[in-house]
């Protein structure tokens, strides 16, 4: 039977999904917690770039709840969150540590730290420059879900006594699904600038471009500086909102997955943006890190890419047949393990088990008292 919920979540930002990758993980998450019959209630910091560039669906609109400060948080929401039965800080939160010592403290329920930066946090927790969580917090939680699985998760419980647990990114399958468009561009690419991804990008995508003047290529994304020269054909679109990134997949004959370096480095660590283009039924043509076999299986429903040339061959020489077979086996893959409901269970199970945790320590306390 499942235990009904109630849940507070706080979190760097669900209005937005403007250069900020936790919203669409976080929505889909919270979708399949309404469904399963939890309440959930998601605390937003007030932050200007977020604020200004909102595209929260209606759907979720009644679960926001927005405060100012860290004194805000405990005056207008501190009662409901230290009532939940499970609290959860996410990464990058603003002023996240001081948020968790004040959450650690005032939660009656079970708290959770979830990281979806988790080779990034551990770089930051070793340069001493972690705002939003501090290596003596991190015991503390119930739980420490992680979005890199792994060794990592070894690392997080043998140097920092977590309780550590996978907790994936997924996808939303109401969300995400074949249009049966027609393919516009061959390939293509979602995802925010970064230094390290954009070498990458660079090597598989706009060399193809150039290689390939005929072929039809797409890059969407925030962030990018203005100095890049893209080739001309090579089409820019500046931002997509969530709702926009299904006909977006869809309008691909591949689309390409680029891993930031800390992730590549822990491996373990699937994009959300993975699973989505797997829903949409398109191939994904991947760099390539260690245990993504885990996830999609290398050739059958994955393609890896090890240099530019094998980019411009699949794209050039693989037959339509083929192409749509690999398309539809990750679709399969996709809603067979990586959708939000699947991610919600393994939560629950892992809440349960900590719950179950500790009524047996209390009945035993009673039993010796």
């Amino acid at each position: 039977m499942v235990r009904r919920l109630d849940v507070a979540i706080l979190g760097l930002s669900w209005r937005s999904a403007w250069g900020n990758g936790h919203a669409t993980t976080f929505r889909a998450l919270v979708r399949a917690m309404l469904r399963r019959g939890h309440r959930v209630r998601l605390h937003e910091r007030d932050c200007p770039w977020y604020a200004q560039n909102q595209d929260l669906p209606d759907d979720l609109a009644a679960c926001l709840a927005i405060y100012d400060g860290i004194e805000s948080l405990r005056e207008s929401h501190g009662r409901e969150i230290a009532a939940a039965d499970v609290a959860i800080l996410g990464s990058f939160v603003p002023d996240g540590a001081r948020v968790g010592d004040w959450l650690l403290d005032a939660a009656r329920g079970l708290t959770a730290f979830y990281d979806i930066d988790t080779p990034v946090t551990l770089a930051k927790l070793h340069a001493g420059d972690c705002a939003y969580l501090r290596a003596d917090q991190i015991g503390r939680f119930d739980l420490y879900l992680s979005f890199t699985g792994g060794p990592t998760l070894d690392l997080l419980r043998r140097g920092y006594g977590a309780r550590a647990e996978p907790l994936y990114c997924a996808v939303d399958p109401e969300r995400y699904a074949p249009s049966g468009a027609t393919p516009e561009y061959d390939l293509g690419y979602l995802g925010t600038y970064g230094p390290d991804r954009q070498r990458l990008l660079h090597w598989y995508l706009l060399e193809a471009a150039k290689a390939w003047p005929q072929g039809r290529f797409v890059v969407a994304g925030p962030q990018y500086p203005w100095g890049i020269r893209w080739p001309d054909n090579v089409t820019r679109i500046e931002h997509l909102a969530p709702a926009r990134h299904r006909p977006f997949y869809s309008s691909q004959r591949f689309t390409l997955n680029l891993t930031r370096a800390d992730m590549t480095a822990a491996g373990w660590s699937p994009s959300v943006r993975l699973f989505e283009a797997a829903a949409c039924g398109v191939p994904v043509i991947s760099d390539a890190w260690p245990g993504i076999e885990s996830f999609f299986a290398p050739g059958k429903e994955i393609l890896i890419a090890h240099e530019p040339g094998q980019v411009l061959e699949w794209l050039q020489r693989m037959p339509e047949s083929g192409r749509r077979q690999i398309g539809s086996a990750a679709r399969r893959r996709a809603l067979a393990e990586h959708t939000a409901e699947h991610r919600v269970r393994t939560l629950e199970g892992y809440i349960d088990r900590v719950i179950d945790g500790r009524c047996a320590v209390a009945a035993e306390q009673e039993r010796v008292s």
